[in-house]
């Protein structure tokens, strides 16, 4: 029997238990405001959510791979845009852009067009310097590590 074909992010996003947007939002907003109460300094938690998101990253690309049935990218840019055209889709239900390549084709930008991360979030002064959504950037990392098998130079910008 021949390998079934890829699916788009909307057709594997329609097919998936999804918990409540607002929850989600909620939940990691209270996450990220412990982080704040508890490690003090803005840059030790946009570590601590990198680290939180690169633990998911590498256990969520084996569900990425076997729900997408997506064969392996041939370079960098194929896999950015799968990322940003199925990865975020399946998992969180928005569209994103690849933009801001390098010249090198190693570094670009993964843009989001909706950010459920954000909704209901209203920083303070004093949360200058927080890469709120840094988590992403950590997921992002920890499954592009998992399918190189080594780290290459090549990154996103958060």
């Amino acid at each position: 029997m021949p390998p079934a074909a890829p699916r788009s992010g909307d057709a594997i996003f329609a097919s998936v238990e999804r918990v409540n947007a607002e929850l989600f939002t909620l939940t990691y907003g209270a996450i990220v405001r412990q982080l704040l109460t508890d490690l003090e300094e803005v840059e030790e938690v946009n570590k601590q959510l990198d680290q939180m998101g690169y633990n998911i990253g590498i256990r969520l690309i084996d569900e990425f791979l076997a729900k997408s049935n997506v064969s392996r990218c041939v370079d960098f840019k194929e896999t950015a845009e799968m990322i940003a055209k199925v990865g975020f889709k399946m998992f969180l239900g928005v569209t994103a852009s690849v933009m801001n390549w390098d010249a090198d084709g190693t570094c670009c930008s993964i843009v989001l067009e909706d950010n459920p991360l954000v909704d209901f979030v209203e920083l303070p002064d004093t949360c200058q310097g927080l890469y709120y959504c840094n988590i992403l950037s950590g997921v992002i990392r920890g499954a592009l590590e998992m399918v190189s098998g080594n780290e290459d130079g090549s990154h996103l910008d958060s």
